[in-house]
């Protein structure tokens, strides 16, 4: 029997270690997708004339540089310019202020002047007519000459928390102004109930008061005879100090005052004082009333 030739087997190749990771492999091979690196390479390309990215930027903050350096060069050239004309035309606005401010002063002195010599004039002429105690009287009544004698000090001030608005402690009925604070209506009564006690003069913070005063309100401010006031308000009341002390506090004005203390914490207080000095009124014009004569009556007859 013919023996046959041995069968030759085919030698294997041996196996990568990483064939079962072939997708791991090919993203590690190829970790850049085409399309990117074609993009980076005609970059590349692109870029091998001109200038780098970095020397750009620096080329472009240099000229920013330039520019803001250039606008600030300008802007203080100019304020430097208009400098001596601003300083100028402040001076001249002071030197303005500074002569109408020495105009005005110098008015009110003159006014200051002109009616201490009408008060004057009027003390002269009060002293002329009729008996001397009769001019003195009416001399005192009508506030034309300053007084003293015993009397009560009344000093009325606002609450220690009043207010400008109308949130603060606010009075409710029609009697009351809106807030803590002393209103011109409050002097009023306090004024006219010491008139009604028997007072026979009275000031507030200095100013005397005549049958031709006026308490009024601007704001805020009290005002007397179109002079503002601040607080706390001091009213003198020549008269019999103890009968007019008791007689005022028991008075409806007397009692409203002890109101306006109790409920808004409005600050009152009052003292019998042994001698109080009254100034006379600024000046007392009388322009209608006329005194009555026996020359008059037989006029109008």
């Amino acid at each position: 029997m013919p023996q046959q030739p041995p069968v030759r087997s085919t030698p294997t190749r041996p196996s990568r270690p990483d064939a079962s990771m072939s997708l791991l492999t090919n993203v590690m091979d190829h970790s850049l997708d085409d399309g990117y690196a074609e993009a980076a390479a005609r970059k590349k390309a692109a870029g091998d004339g001109g200038l780098p990215k970095t020397l750009q930027a620096k080329i472009g903050l240099a000229g920013g540089l330039v520019l803001a350096a250039l606008v600030v060069t300008v802007g203080a050239a100019q304020a430097r310019v208009a400098a001596p004309v601003v300083a100028k035309e402040r001076e001249e606005l002071i030197s303005r202020i500074d002569r109408e401010t020495a105009a005005a002063d110098k008015l009110e002195g003159s006014v200051d002047k002109l009616r201490d010599d009408v008060s004057a004039r009027q003390r002269e002429a009060l002293k002329k007519t009729g008996s001397g105690d009769q001019s003195e009287l009416v001399g005192i009544l009508s506030g034309a000459v300053e007084v003293h004698g015993p009397g009560v000090k009344l000093v009325v001030n606002d609450a220690k928390e009043a207010t400008s608005g109308g949130n603060g402690n606010p009075r409710e009925t029609s009697d009351f102004s809106d807030t803590g604070r002393v209103r011109d209506r409050d002097m009023q009564r306090v004024v006219n109930g010491l008139w009604e006690s028997g007072a026979e003069a009275v000031s507030i913070n200095g100013q005397r008061l005549t049958a031709l005063s006026a308490i009024r309100a601007a704001g805020d401010a009290i005002l007397v005879d179109n002079k503002p006031l601040v607080p706390p308000y001091t009213v003198l009341a020549v008269g019999n100090g103890k009968q007019l002390s008791s007689r005022f506090q028991n008075s409806a004005d007397g009692l409203y005052l002890h109101a306006l203390q109790e409920t808004y914490g409005i600050r009152t207080s009052i003292s019998v004082e042994g001698d109080l000095r009254l100034p006379a009124a600024p000046s007392v014009i009388v322009r209608t009333a006329q005194p009555k004569t026996e020359k008059t009556e037989k006029g109008t007859s």
